[in-house]
């Protein structure tokens, strides 16, 4: 079976770890910056990042209405920190106009773990990565507030929501892409794999 290609949102933030991450993982990774690149690959990571930043250049380079088409459509997505918050369906305390693409029924806190100054790394079990706890690495990094019915918690770290999924949607609040640890990528390659 060939590898799926798998997108990674290059607008801002740590593409080039999500890059090495996902091929590393046996996908064929490629930058996404416009909708027709968006139309070529079978999944998307929106990275870590500014989730506000984001938010206005995905406007900007016209990727926000065919990301939440994509998205609502089907196609597998996975978002790490910042890329949580675009998933989140709601943001509990967002930028003036921020905007995000949803796709999954939770509603997030930006910044929740505390500033840049405050971050820190910790293992965090993930139901279904097998090996053991992977090392997250929080910078910034949201936690899920509350999520709807059809949405599976898959982590938790201080008694706070870290790794959700619901359907073909998958969000991190912490960045895997930084350990050298590619168990998520996998995980995430395999949920595009069977996608097909």
């Amino acid at each position: 079976m060939s590898a799926p290609v798998i997108g990674v949102l290059a607008l801002q933030g740590d593409v080039r770890e999500h890059l090495g991450a996902l091929t590393a993982a046996g996908a064929d990774a490629r930058s996404v910056r416009r909708p027709a690149e968006l139309d070529a690959v079978e999944g998307l990571v929106i990275p870590g990042g500014e989730s506000t930043t984001m938010s206005k250049l995905a406007v900007l380079f016209g990727m926000l209405e065919p990301l939440r088409t994509r998205v609502r459509t089907g196609m597998p997505v996975y978002g790490t920190c910042a890329g949580m918050i675009m998933l989140a369906e709601k943001i509990l305390d967002p930028r003036s106009g921020q905007e995000t693409v949803g796709g999954i029924d939770m509603i997030v806190r930006r910044n929740a773990f505390g500033r840049q100054n405050e971050s820190f790394e910790a293992a965090v079990e993930v139901a279904g990565v097998a090996g053991g706890p992977v090392e997250g690495v929080f910078i910034r990094a949201p936690w899920v507030e509350s999520v709807g019915a059809g949405v599976e918690v898959l982590a938790e770290h201080g008694g706070h929501v870290v790794a959700v999924r619901q359907g073909a949607a998958l969000a991190t609040s912490f960045h895997p892409e930084l350990t050298g640890d590619h168990r998520l990528h996998r995980f995430f390659t395999d949920m595009v794999r069977s996608a097909r």
